[in-house]
Formats: structure tokens, sequence, C-alpha cells
């Protein structure tokens, strides 16, 4: 039985400009299997991001085919994706996206609340991982009471409340000082081991690429393995 939870089968995307098309993406494989670390590094517009959105269903291809835990994307409505995602995928981005108008504690039951989950049940599940970020007083607080560090823990915390098979991050330390940046990868790191999620980074540092036993380099839209 396979062991993949991701995988990309010659993957193409080619956007149109009016009578411009511009391919962004040529003929990727990409396999990630269960508990695996993968690294995407690469220079600013060759398609990194636009791969991520991909493999989480967020953009269709425009050839190829991307299969999450065996079942082809391609195969699926609009509705049936988003219920994939919710069911084995999770997303971190450079810039939090948390909810402004709901506390820490609501933005990491949200997830769950989409999938119809008893709100107590919910409550207590993200709980949980407040204290697995170190945020558990925390929880009352907004988005805009809280540090560009603890924004992203706590958007860290919403990726994996689903217990996802796959964590998917863009630039998660991005918009972080050197020093904060380094907590949120071992963090990163250290709920990867506990909980065995797959993740996959997309990033301009350094020291989350060496920190990665999978290196990939992103280049002229086409993904090249470095390790």
């Amino acid at each position: 039985m396979s062991n993949e939870v991701i995988s990309a089968r010659a993957v193409g995307k080619t956007y149109r400009e009016g009578e411009v098309a511009v391919e962004v993406l040529r003929a990727i494989d990409f396999q990630v299997e269960a508990g695996q670390r993968h690294a995407i590094i690469g220079a600013s517009g060759t398609g990194k991001s636009t791969l991520l959105h991909l493999l989480g269903g967020l953009d269709r291809p425009t050839s190829g085919e991307i299969l999450v835990n065996g079942q082809s994307l391609s195969s699926l409505s609009e509705k049936q994706r988003g219920l994939l995602r919710n069911r084995h995928l999770g997303f971190i981005y450079q810039f939090h996206h948390l909810l402004p108008e709901f506390n820490a504690l609501e933005n990491i039951m949200m997830p769950l609340l989409i999938r119809r989950e008893a709100s107590m049940q919910a409550r207590q599940q993200a709980s949980h991982w407040l204290r697995q970020v170190g945020l558990h007083d925390r929880a009352l607080h907004k988005p805009g009471e809280l540090s560009g560090g603890e924004r992203q823990r706590v958007a860290l915390a919403r990726a994996l409340v689903t217990h996802p098979s796959c964590v998917l991050a863009d630039e998660p330390t991005g918009n972080l000082d050197e020093r904060t940046a380094a907590s949120m990868l071992e963090l990163m790191l250290e709920l990867n081991q506990q909980h065995d999620a797959a993740l996959v980074v997309v990033t301009h540092d350094m020291a989350i690429a060496d920190s990665m036993p999978v290196l990939w380099e992103m280049h002229q839209g086409q993904l090249q393995r470095q390790r």
C-alpha cells in the first residue's frame, strides 16, 4: 500500500494574459510520504507558491494530475476538494490569515467547526493545540493583540488541529525576525516529529531549508532535487 500523502504527476500550469500564454510550471513530478519534510527554494517568481497552491487543491493544474491520499483532485467538485483539504491538509502562510474578529482559540477552532464538529469538542481540541504552541494564556486575545510570532504560532496550531496528513507552508517565517523565525522553525519540526504530519515548506530562509532532509530548487518552472 502506498505511503504517499501527496503526489504530483507531470503537473503543468499556464496562465493566459490576453493573447500571451505564460508557462509557470512544466512537467512537475513530486511525491510526499507520511512524516517526510521537504523544503522548496528558488528565486522569486519561479512558481514555488503556485505549486503549493496546486498541491493543496487551491488551484487547478493546466496539465497533469495531483493526488491527495490517493484521491485525484481533478475528479472532485469544488465542495469535495474543500472537504478533502479540511480532512487531510493544513496550511500556513507568510501572512497568517487569522480572522481579526475572532480570538486565538476561536481561530483555531474554525476548521473543526467547518467540518461540523461539536463546539465543545472543537474548543477542547483548540485549547490543547494552544498549549502545544505555548499560547494557552493568550486564548482570548484577538490577532491584533498578538505579536507577529504569536500570530504565526496560532496559525500553526490552526493548521494542525485537524490532524492533517500534510502541512503546506508558504514562507512561514518570512515576516518574522531571526530569533522568532528560529523559534517557529523549532516548533514546526517538533510538532512534525510528534504527530507524523508531512511538511512541505516554500522558503527563502536557508535555516529552514538546511533543516529539511529533502531539498528541492525551482528553476524555470521545473523542480530539481538537490538532496
